[in-house]
C-alpha cells in the first residue's frame, strides 16, 4: 500500500519538478490509501490559489483511492508518534495512518526524511 504526503499531491497536481516521483504512487488507485487530512490540506492549498470547483474536483479524485478514517485508535497512535518524533499534527496523523495500513509513505517533506517506510524525495 502508499500513502501520498499532501506536498505530494500538490507537486504532481502542479506538474512540479518531483511530479513524476509521486506518479506511480498516485497513479496505482489500488494500492493508494488517503488520511483525510491530507484532502483537507490540498483542498485548502486548491481553494487558496484556484477556485472552489478546482478544488471539490481535486478533493473527488483523491476519493478514488481507500480514505481511511480518523478514529480514536488512529488518533491516539498519531498522537503517541507525534510526540516520539516531533511532528505537526496532520504528518503525525499520517504517520499513525501509513502504519496501521502497512503503507510506504511517499513525500518530499523532510519530517518524514529519518523513519522507516518512507520514500523522500528533496524538495527542488
Amino acid at each position: 500500500m502508499n500513502l501520498v504526503d499532501s506536498c505530494g499531491w500538490l507537486e504532481y497536481l502542479a506538474e512540479g519538478p518531483n511530479a513524476s516521483f509521486f506518479a506511480e504512487p498516485l497513479e496505482n488507485i489500488d494500492s493508494l490509501i488517503v488520511p483525510p487530512i491530507c484532502i483537507l490540506e490540498v483542498f485548502k492549498r486548491i481553494l487558496q490559489q484556484r477556485s472552489q470547483a478546482e478544488a471539490l474536483q481535486v478533493a473527488t479524485s483523491m476519493q478514488q483511492g481507500k480514505v481511511i478514517p480518523l478514529d480514536t485508535d488512529l488518533a491516539l497512535a498519531a498522537a503517541s508518534l507525534g510526540l516520539r518524533h516531533r511532528l505537526p499534527l496532520a504528518d503525525a496523523v499520517i504517520l499513525a495512518t501509513a502504519q496501521a495500513s502497512d503503507a510506504v509513505i511517499w513525500t518530499q517533506d523532510s519530517d518524514f526524511e529519518s523513519l522507516g517506510n518512507v520514500k523522500y524525495v528533496v524538495r527542488r
